[in-house]
């Protein structure tokens, strides 16, 4: 299981929000690219982007960022966020990112999902972005009418990853891991994942003690949990949360 530190963009900034809420951005770093480059630089083997811009609607602001990023960096990138277009599939896998991260176009446009991941196989992930036991769309605005489970099933026989599973009444708060949150999506992927699909956790990492429960948890094929604020605000170093995530705590 990996340590993966987050750079949210927003105006060609790394930034944090509060459940995923535009209006609370705080900025942590106006050069997105160095804070990339010390993440490689420090031993991460992942770096997980989401462009905010894009995710409410306004595409390629933050691209210059991402073109830096890319070149600042030699350690495989996931993206996310506003991925609602074939064309921009395409983009951004023209622009050398290794895996993108799609959410609304994989509830409302599942075909076309489903045939990308024949096509990038094994480098798409399917975002489930979960608020009150929805998952959420368009920015994590809107409600999907989809069945959490049923939803699943769409994507047990494809080519996709894996899953990207955030609670989004955590992401940013600080207030821990939510477990019960946690073994209730994984349960329901794992009744469903035949093809052992890779699952990354997002939202609510505080500190150490999180990531020791997670490993207690003893869960299949996590492959990764993501830093956001814990880092940025100093609750988490990135080089002992990957020696606790490889011990046998």
């Amino acid at each position: 299981m990996e340590i993966i530190p987050a750079i949210d963009l927003k105006d060609n900034k790394c930034v944090r929000l509060s459940e995923g809420k535009d209006e609370t951005s705080i900025v942590f770093n106006k050069e997105p690219e160095k804070q990339a480059a010390y993440f490689e630089n420090i031993g991460c083997k992942k770096i997980h982007i989401v462009d905010l811009d894009a995710a409410f609607g306004r595409p390629n602001i933050n691209i210059p960022s991402i073109n830096k990023i890319r070149k600042s960096v030699s350690i495989p990138i996931q993206l996310g966020g506003g991925i609602r277009t074939k064309s921009v599939v395409e983009q951004y896998f023209s622009l050398g990112i290794n895996y993108l991260i799609i959410g609304s176009m994989s509830v409302k446009n599942p075909d076309t999902v489903i045939e990308l991941s024949e096509t990038y196989q094994n480098k798409i992930y399917i975002s489930l972005d979960i608020k009150k036991n929805n998952i959420m769309v368009k920015g994590w605005n809107e409600k999907s009418k989809l069945d959490i489970e049923d939803f699943i099933k769409l994507y047990e026989e494809t080519k996709v990853r894996g899953f990207v599973i955030t609670d989004i009444e955590n992401d940013g708060m600080l207030k821990g891991l939510d477990t019960i949150f946690i073994k209730e999506i994984t349960k329901k992927i794992e009744k469903n994942n035949n093809l052992n699909k890779k699952l990354i956790i997002a939202g609510g990492l505080t500190n150490y003690s999180d990531l020791r429960n997670l490993k207690k948890m003893n869960l299949k094929n996590i492959d990764g949990v993501v830093s956001g604020k814990s880092f940025y605000v100093g609750n988490i170093d990135l080089i002992k949360a990957q020696e606790i995530l490889d011990s046998d705590v």
